[in-house]
């Protein structure tokens, strides 16, 4: 799976202080699925990611927005549900300052499995392209809005490049 990983990259690059300590931030796979059709053996991993901040002593809003980013570019499906709840959250409040912090994500990840010329099998990740959009507003200009230039100097994704 690699969503998880993503979503760990995005916050310690964006969140000060899982920055600063990587070891505060924990990401657990939960209730783990996978959906297959008859007559294919390409499949989709479904699970919810436990994305777990211990000790954390900043503003909620600093986690609470990448992970936003995070969605509208990796799984934008989940800003268009009618509930309008992408993900939910728990926290424990350790003292006046400090908490841990419990997030939920509920993830997909297409697999394309496909025969290999010779014998053997090739499995590819498919994601499908998300609404650019979703609640009147374009995913870019967030991902822009939250990360600015530091994204575009990390990709050669086009969808990154500012609209002029």
């Amino acid at each position: 799976m690699k969503k998880p990983e993503s979503l760990r990259q995005t916050l310690q690059m964006f969140v000060p202080a899982l920055a600063a300590d990587p070891s505060r931030l924990s990401i657990f796979v939960d209730k783990g699925r996978i959906a297959a059709g008859a007559g294919s053996l390409s499949l989709e991993y479904r699970y919810t990611a436990n994305i777990v901040v211990q000790d954390y002593a900043g503003d909620v809003d600093d986690l609470m927005v990448p992970i936003l980013a995070w969605i509208a570019q990796h799984q934008p499906d989940l800003l268009q549900h009618t509930d309008q709840e992408p993900f939910r959250f728990e926290s424990e409040l350790l003292d006046a300052e400090t908490a841990d912090v419990s997030i939920f994500i509920d993830l997909d990840e297409a697999v394309r499995v496909s025969a290999k010329e010779g014998g053997g099998f090739i499995a590819e990740r498919t994601e499908p392209a998300g609404d650019p959009d979703s609640f009147g507003i374009r995913c870019v200009p967030l991902w822009q809005l939250l990360m600015g230039d530091q994204v575009v100097a990390q990709t050669n994704d086009p969808r990154f490049v500012a609209n002029q």
